[in-house]
């Protein structure tokens, strides 16, 4: 593989599309550095569950002024419970623009980078730095459920999971600020119909031909 100075990668999908997956096997490969945006928005929600706050907003700045994306990243964040949450929260835009902030830190010092969401694409890295390379995953929700259902040890009922699933993603589409879309110019990727080898390959494929060029 060609040494290269600058590759930036968004991966934007649905809830339990394989996108997570999809980004790190892609970061591993290319040694980039991995951001699950998902994961700053979870991270909100166990905040907001753990220590109730009064104003949320003022408490989330004070938090997210000192947080560090390598301890969000190791934490426990996929129970049903901060899922229910952050589906609602995450319409939130005052909310956004802090998980923002602190993501486009990240983003604007470093050159090698996938950024994996729901708004990656279409507002994080729209412009100013703009992608080099954009996927979006789509995953039948029966496959997504059983995926996720797995996920959580089974320790909620399928059709809970399918249920929750359907409602994220409809209001992710839904939202009023940054929704759930597809840009134009993204490499659709149904992870319901691929495994994880192939998945990878038509990533690298596309990504090879970018750094080629």
């Amino acid at each position: 593989m060609a040494k290269f100075k600058k590759l930036i990668i968004a991966c934007d999908g649905e809830s339990a599309s394989g996108k997570s997956t999809a980004a790190k096997l892609v970061s591993k490969k290319y040694k980039l550095l991995l951001i699950n945006s998902g994961l700053l928005y979870r991270y909100c929600s166990k905040l907001i569950i753990q220590h109730k706050p009064k104003n949320i907003i003022t408490f989330l700045k004070r938090k997210f002024k000192k947080a560090s994306y390598k301890v969000i990243s190791k934490q426990m964040l996929h129970s049903e419970e901060i899922s229910n949450h952050v589906a609602v929260l995450a319409k939130d835009k005052r909310v956004r623009t802090i998980v923002n902030n602190l993501q486009m830190k990240y983003i604007k010092s470093n050159n090698k980078i996938c950024v994996e969401g729901r708004d990656i694409a279409s507002k994080i890295l729209s412009k100013n730095p703009k992608y080099d390379v954009a996927f979006y995953f789509k995953c039948n929700l029966e496959v997504a459920a059983y995926r996720r259902w797995l996920d959580l040890k089974k320790l909620v009922k399928l059709k809970e999971v399918r249920k929750s699933l359907r409602i994220r993603t409809n209001l992710d589409k839904k939202r009023k600020n940054s929704p759930l879309i597809k840009v134009k110019d993204a490499i659709l990727i149904r992870s319901d119909l691929l495994s994880k080898k192939q998945v990878l390959e038509k990533m690298s494929k596309v990504i090879d031909k970018v750094l080629k060029n």
